[in-house]
């Protein structure tokens, strides 16, 4: 919500000059760098805690959601299409509930989800550049580490990459020949399961939307 609020700021600060001077078009060519705050909200499903293979009946988990900065390119292939690579990664605590913890925290990991995405662009001769786009996401976490209770009895994990889909919607607001700033929300199909060297494992479902407001320019 904070990155709605700036965004809708940031609009008005440059919508009524951006629309009353006419500024330079997206040509084919083009790349677009923008620099966002991001908040990562995860639309978290997970699995009970399993044993062995067995499931534990009425456990579970629940992850934390994160801001933070993110950086994305685009090739503007054509006028109107662009391919947008993002970059970022965010920070995350994994909680266990039923599971009778003196300590509920268990993990605390890295998500690293560099995204490729096809983008249309609809009005590249515009100063208010709307988008939509499509593609695949690639999730690998790292520095896995157990907390709390788990931590104290020296237990380990590892946390499994994944494989997903991605879409986009966004739009850019011209202030210059050059510079723009962006609004922009997507959603990545991402999951993950986490294996503990007691024999627990648990299977979460994390599917972010990813809200972001932020600045751009084009060269």
């Amino acid at each position: 919500m904070k990155a709605t609020k700036l965004a809708i700021a940031l609009l008005a600060a440059t919508g009524i000059s951006a629309i009353a001077t006419p500024v330079m078009a997206y040509e084919a060519g083009d790349w677009l760098v923008r620099g966002r705050i991001v908040n990562v909200n995860l639309g978290v499903d997970t699995d009970v805690l399993h044993l062995n293979g067995a499931p534990v009946a009425n456990t579970g988990v629940t992850v934390d959601n994160d801001t933070i900065p993110e950086l994305d390119i685009t090739y503007m292939i054509t006028r109107n299409i662009g391919a947008e690579l993002i970059l970022g990664y965010s920070e995350h605590t994994v909680t266990a509930f039923g599971a009778g913890l003196a300590d509920p925290d268990v993990i605390e990991a890295n998500a690293l989800p560099p995204t490729l995405i096809l983008q249309y662009h609809f009005a590249p001769d515009s100063n208010i550049r709307p988008y939509v786009g499509a593609g695949v996401n690639y999730t690998y976490f790292f520095d896995e580490d157990t907390q709390g209770t788990f931590s104290d009895l020296g237990v380990s994990v590892t946390m499994e990459s994944s494989w997903g889909l991605a879409a986009q919607a966004g739009v850019d607001v011209a202030i210059n020949d050059d510079w723009f700033v962006n609004l922009d929300v997507k959603y990545i199909d991402m999951d993950t399961k986490a294996n503990f060297s007691t024999g627990h494992s648990v299977e979460v479902d994390l599917n972010p939307i990813v809200w972001g407001v932020g600045i751009g320019r084009s060269f």
